[in-house]
């Protein structure tokens, strides 16, 4: 990478982002295709300070994390309907200092259990009522799914339900769910907390494919356990590989190197590619 007086920034905007893979998987995808690009992390706390800058300095795209997903939106210049519906954004596009507002999470897990199974269709239990569950549920009715919600939290739980339109039901009664799909959208399993699992290993074989958000570690205890029950597995990764891809397509109208992005996360998780 040879950073000039042309190159272009990009980054991700979130707090903290210490941690953030992103880097790593959208300057890989850069460098591969030889744009003049970089992407750095932006630890932000005051949104609305950061939004100015972000025009003043001719930041060309950024993605956003949390927990600013819901925050950028009072300082956008266009939404696109999507991100409107699902009421966060996690992705910025800024041109002639206007900047606009889209979320890719939806397509990144569509994307992922897609290779798995045809969601038109398929019944799915959906574990969590946050910023990632409500993305991720939003985008499984759009391709013809049938979804049902369990959390922990019932008023949480239940505000997603109905503006989703499905059923609610308590975190604690998910082992008693048969479904085509099981999507993890909750921290539970998240280092260094690996030892927990969402949901008890005798439920697993109610579900074809097991899906988990989380990618720290990446083979958490519920996929461990839901590939011994003979589920297909999809890890965090995927996920996460996937909504980036949709983010740099949508910044330079390029076909994403998808390939190359997914290599530069296992490499930055210390796996080998």
């Amino acid at each position: 990478m040879r950073i000039n007086g042309a190159t272009e920034l990009y980054g991700i905007m979130g707090n903290p982002v210490v941690h953030s893979l992103s880097p790593a998987m959208h300057n890989g995808a850069f460098g591969a295709l030889g744009l003049n690009k970089v992407y750095l992390p932006f630890g932000v706390q005051d949104v609305a300070r950061a939004m100015t800058g972000l025009r003043a300095l001719g930041i060309k795209g950024v993605s956003v994390t949390i927990p600013h997903k819901q925050a950028v939106m009072a300082h956008l210049d266009s939404l696109d309907p999507v991100a409107e519906k699902i009421g966060a954004v996690n992705t910025l596009v800024i041109n002639n200092n206007a900047i606009h507002g889209a979320n890719t999470d939806w397509l990144g897990a569509n994307r992922a259990l897609s290779e798995k199974i045809n969601l038109q269709g398929a019944s799915v239990l959906l574990l969590g009522a946050g910023g990632s569950a409500r993305a991720i549920g939003f985008g499984l009715l759009e391709a013809g799914a049938s979804l049902t919600i369990a959390s922990r939290t019932q008023e949480k739980g239940q505000d997603l339900a109905k503006l989703l339109g499905c059923s609610w039901l308590p975190l604690a009664e998910a082992d008693n769910i048969t479904a085509d799909i099981l999507v993890n959208a909750t921290s539970l399993g998240m280092a260094p907390q690996q030892e927990l699992s969402p949901i008890a290993r005798e439920a697993l074989a109610n579900f074809q494919v097991v899906m988990d958000i989380v990618y720290a570690p990446l083979a958490t205890r519920l996929l461990q356990e839901a590939g011994q029950a003979g589920c297909q597995t999809v890890n965090g990764l995927a996920m996460l590989l996937y909504q980036g891809a949709a983010q740099f397509e949508l910044w330079t109208g390029l076909q994403a190197p998808v390939e190359v992005m997914r290599q530069s996360l296992l490499t930055s998780l210390g796996c080998n590619p």
